[in-house]
């Protein structure tokens, strides 16, 4: 049963943590912190900051639950369901709450979306290689 919990909630809590001032700086303004700063070969300086991790953290989970999706049978029909309604979650809060109205925020959103639409589209495709095999 815990296999089938969405793995994308990480980012969405996370981002709901940081808006609701639990990672200091009071609220969202800690999205913009930096988290690391490299300096390149060019002489420029390369930082990522909070929300970019965010984001990469959200990137590299879609790539587990694009694996996830190619499991057959019931849980990952379940894993499925809870994405979309993660997205759905997503969708409503980024609707109706000032502190998700970011493009850090939009962006999480549009990895879950993409997560929801490969976790059907691969669940389709493996489905009728299994009944093309079948037959």
């Amino acid at each position: 049963m815990l296999l089938a919990i969405p793995l994308l909630i990480i980012p969405f809590a996370l981002y709901n943590l940081a808006m609701t001032g639990l990672f200091g700086e009071g609220g969202i303004a800690v999205l913009d912190s930096d988290v690391m700063a490299m300096n390149m070969l060019s002489g420029t300086t390369w930082t990522m900051s909070f929300g970019d991790l965010l984001i990469v953290i959200a990137l590299a989970l879609l790539f587990l639950e694009i694996l996830k999706a190619t499991r057959p049978g019931s849980r990952a029909l379940l894993d499925h369901m809870l994405s979309m309604v993660l997205f759905v979650v997503f969708l409503v809060e980024f609707l109706l709450v000032r502190g998700a109205a970011t493009q850090i925020f939009f962006i999480l959103m549009t990895i879950c979306f993409i997560d929801v639409i490969a976790g059907f589209a691969v669940s389709i495709r493996t489905a009728s290689r299994d009944l093309s095999i079948g037959l």
